[in-house]
């Protein structure tokens, strides 16, 4: 018995260590999300949704199943030309919401596996890196939208479309 104690109580402290450390990680609040509709034949679309967390932090990555590529992209204008590009991170300032929308910040579901029909919904991981470096994932269930819900992010009239 006593070769098992100390053990447990390893395996116990560690526990508690893992326990706490995810008891402090306060995931982004997210509002708005959706994913654009594609069809048959369509290889990309976008993600789009507002993040506010209560933390510094980062979006350091997504993946979803219904696409081979997810990347967090920007699109900005260069002199007289909208570019788009991906990018490896986006800041989340303490209180402050970030918006992805058409046109700025969004997800890019490129390689898609299927149709993403009105009314379904994408399931999708945003992997997040808080100020001391520590990685979390927030599991998403994303509706499925030929367009921005009232009162969500529209995309300007001259926005590239997903």
């Amino acid at each position: 018995m006593n070769k098992i104690a100390p053990t447990l109580l390893a395996l116990g402290a560690a526990w508690m260590v893992a326990a706490t450390a995810f008891a402090q990680f306060r995931p982004p609040q997210v509002e708005g999300a959706w994913v654009r509709s594609a069809v048959p034949g369509q290889q990309g679309t976008g993600a789009f949704m507002k993040l506010t967390a209560n933390e510094p932090m980062q979006l350091v990555g997504v993946s979803t199943p219904v696409a081979g590529v997810a990347e967090l992209h920007e699109m900005k204008m260069e002199g007289d030309v909208m570019r788009m590009r991906a990018i490896g991170k986006l800041d989340l300032p303490p209180g402050r919401t970030v918006e992805l929308k058409p046109g700025g910040y969004h997800l890019m579901l490129m390689d898609l596996k299927q149709p993403l029909v009105q009314g379904g919904t994408v399931p999708m991981l945003l992997v997040l890196r808080d100020s001391k470096g520590v990685e979390s994932k927030l599991e998403l269930s994303v509706p499925v939208r030929a367009a921005a819900p009232v009162g969500g992010p529209a995309a300007p009239a001259d926005a590239h479309k997903h």
